[in-house]
């Protein structure tokens, strides 16, 4: 997490209660059932009972008791660009897909939509790249099988991170770009669920205890602007801390999400610990979903 001052929070949430959020409520309440501890820091996505993890570096599948059962700790073997870092990920028909680059410093490169095997966590194909749509970082990636859309999100915190950018899945031809109003900040995940899309913020700060959020994107008919609510507040963490990936598992009606707690973070690159901390913990909470009133 970066560290902001309190006065970009208090402008953060003013614009959110004031703009994105307006009179819409939550679609879900969201009730913590179970935490559990994974190796992975970026993403989690779930599919048929199985989970996957990445880090920045390393993919990982686990089973539906969160044992861990195959991993893949090199996982940029066959890349014609240099690329360093793994951010959120999504599954779709046992296929990973990722939106990999390479990251330093707050800066990203070397952008790529790439598909891996669900099984063996090895690279299939990479879709080819726009450079020219604006997208200067991706901090994770949604596959949406109902408008056959791969969407990719920017954590920059500059015009490029208003938008998701958007790649068609069978042909992996760039689609275009939806404008989010009132575009969350940070943003480190991306998930679609039901028709919607689901975003994670780094909004919040650890050094003030002030919880980070996720926000809800109701996309127009035309699939080029979508609005923004806010749908959860993360106030039942363990810790404040960096929240990361997120995902939602259908036949269980439950929302995954990956947060990272212990390690201070300046310029998205961990810079030591917090009192009473000697590594990052990694972990994913699973809540029970219900619609919302």
């Amino acid at each position: 997490m970066q560290i902001k001052t309190m006065m970009t929070l208090g402008i953060l949430s003013a614009v959110f209660l004031n703009g994105c959020a307006g009179n819409a409520r939550p679609a879900y309440r969201y009730e913590l059932q179970e935490v559990h501890p994974v190796g992975g820091r970026q993403g989690i996505c779930t599919e048929n009972g199985d989970y996957w993890v990445s880090g920045s570096g390393i993919l990982q599948k686990y089973d539906g008791n969160w044992n861990l059962i195959a991993e893949n700790p090199e996982p940029f073997e066959g890349y014609s660009l240099e690329v360093n870092h793994i951010g959120d990920i999504d599954v779709y028909n046992n296929e990973l897909y990722l939106g990999v680059e390479y990251f330093m410093d707050g800066e990203g490169r070397n952008i790529q939509v790439a598909v891996y095997d669900g099984d063996t966590l090895k690279l299939k194909r990479v879709f080819p790249f726009r450079a020219d749509t604006g997208q200067l970082e991706c901090s994770g990636i949604a596959v949406d099988p109902d408008s056959r859309t791969v969407y990719m999100s920017s954590w920059i915190d500059d015009e490029s991170s208003e938008y998701l950018y958007m790649y068609d899945l069978d042909t992996a031809e760039y689609k275009g770009k939806l404008k989010m109003q009132t575009s969350p900040k940070w943003i480190q995940g991306v998930a679609y669920h039901d028709g919607r899309l689901y975003v994670t913020s780094d909004d919040g700060d650890a050094e003030e205890n002030a919880p980070d959020h996720m926000y809800r994107i109701d996309v127009s008919e035309n699939r080029d602007t979508g609005r923004v609510t806010l749908e959860k507040t993360f106030d039942d963490v363990i810790r404040q801390g960096e929240i990361e990936g997120l995902t939602f598992r259908k036949d269980t009606g439950q929302f995954l999400l990956l947060y990272n707690r212990g390690a201070r973070i300046i310029a998205g690159m961990p810079r030591g610990f917090y009192e009473g901390y000697t590594e990052e913990i990694h972990e994913v909470f699973v809540y029970d979903m219900t619609a919302g009133d």
